[in-house]
């Protein structure tokens, strides 16, 4: 009988304590929304990205895993960059095509003073 009226006091504390803790304790605000993580350390806008930025970034956790947009903000970039380079790096591969194929050979003209 004993153990019976602990198990009920244990209860009845119980639901007290969860009901404080879901009416706020006799506050009447409801409790302030929480701010959602974000990037702390995006990649920077001023600069080209480099290795050690990529191997830096983090992304903060979200309810199912990271937050999308900035997963999407952050490959966008490096594909952009990427692109980018790729076109760069083409551009300088035919342009060293171009000055290694021999251009024209300029015909040897008698010169003036050699024919006299």
């Amino acid at each position: 009988m004993l153990m019976f009226l602990f198990l009920v006091v244990a209860l009845a504390v119980v639901v007290a304590a969860v009901t404080l803790a879901v009416v706020g304790g006799g506050e009447n605000a409801p409790l302030p929304e929480a701010a959602p993580e974000r990037l702390m350390d995006p990649l920077p806008p001023d600069r080209p990205v480099n290795r050690a930025d990529v191997e830096g970034l983090r992304f903060p956790l979200a309810a199912r895993g990271y937050r999308m947009a900035d997963v999407d903000d952050a490959l966008g970039r490096l594909g952009a960059e990427l692109a980018e380079r790729d076109a760069h790096i083409a551009h300088l591969e035919s342009a060293l095509a171009g000055a290694r194929t021999p251009g024209p050979v300029p015909l040897d003209e008698p010169d003036e003073e050699n024919d006299r």
